[in-house]
């Protein structure tokens, strides 16, 4: 059975930082793929500078097609919004029974607030998170230190966000080196977060 880690996000747009987390992960742990699920809108984050999912889908799936082991997923475009994690797992799981094992890719810091999570103590029975390194405050969960099912992966600290590509990008700076070439080409073309 293949392990594939899910990440997920809204990827507006996917970056090199994405990239190498998500490629760190398939080279350097026990998962065989890494699957970005692009999710259509988070409970919460509002949707004013979202792109259309499409458009975002788009730009993961042009920036996946030269590492076969990481693909684009829009599993959540035909989920009841605003949709949970545990549903998306649980929706994966039942279709991919016997061909795949599922587990979580987040950030630190996201595991600093996973005990608000809907569900968290069901998706730790069913599902091992692998946890990336992020600069961020506050301290991880007692319940979440040394726990089996939650393995910390030492890839690289990437600072590059999203909103500081959207921002500098409207305010005409060269964001270029940031993102995969043909995701700066499609953004560019569309005249995206401008």
């Amino acid at each position: 059975m293949k392990k594939v880690g899910l990440y997920f996000g809204t990827f507006n747009p996917i970056h090199l930082g994405h990239l190498v987390i998500a490629n760190h992960m398939v080279e350097f742990s026990d998962l065989d793929e890494v699957w970005f699920v692009v999710t259509p809108q988070s409970p919460f984050k509002t949707k004013k500078t979202l792109l259309d999912n499409n458009h975002r889908y788009q730009m993961v799936y042009e920036a996946v097609q030269e590492y076969p082991a990481l693909k684009p997923s829009k599993v959540e475009f035909n989920l009841p919004q605003p949709n949970y994690t545990i549903n998306t797992l649980a929706v994966l799981s039942e279709k991919h029974a016997n061909e795949y094992e599922f587990s979580l890719i987040m950030g630190e810091d996201n595991l600093k607030g996973f005990h608000k999570w809907k569900n968290y103590e069901v998706i730790l029975e069913d599902y091992n998170l692998y946890v990336y390194p992020r600069v961020s405050s506050g301290s991880v969960d007692h319940q979440f230190k040394n726990h089996p099912k939650i393995h910390k992966v030492d890839a690289p600290i990437m600072e590059i966000s999203s909103t500081f590509i959207r921002k500098n990008h409207n305010l005409g700076k060269n964001i270029k080196p940031m993102l995969p070439d043909v995701v700066w080409k499609y953004m560019d073309e569309m005249n995206f977060y401008r």
